[in-house]
């Protein structure tokens, strides 16, 4: 019964800024780590981003480093992924997902808010 919703998405110029966040909600919910994935039209979908629960060490593939920030609020059960200088590239649905274990499969899945950002 675990449920993961996200929010935030929207339509912003390039350049601008967006935060998308992601509630985890399930009354047995727990995952090591969770992260943000993206999927553009016509194209396969990618890893962006993820955080651990407990250190919140992070992971960002190599075209939002620097631009792009996940954090989490664990007394909330949210995780945010924060967008600067968005590019007309970082159009796609964006999902969160939930790792159970390290190295293991992302196992649970929200069902994505769109992000497009016009030139």
């Amino acid at each position: 019964q675990v449920q993961l919703v996200e929010s935030g998405g929207g339509l912003v110029q390039a350049g601008g800024s967006l935060r998308l966040s992601c509630a985890a909600s399930g009354r047995t919910f727990s995952s090591y780590a969770m992260g943000w994935f993206r999927q553009a039209p016509g194209k396969e979908r990618e890893f962006v981003a993820a955080i651990t629960w407990i250190a919140g060490s992070t992971y960002y593939r190599d075209s939002v480093k620097g631009r792009f920030t996940i954090s989490r609020d664990n007394a909330k059960n949210t995780v945010y992924l924060q967008m600067n200088s968005l590019k007309p590239e970082d159009t796609a649905v964006y999902y969160c997902a939930a790792q159970t274990e390290r190295l293991s499969k992302y196992g649970y899945w929200g069902q994505g808010t769109q992000v497009t950002v016009s030139s």
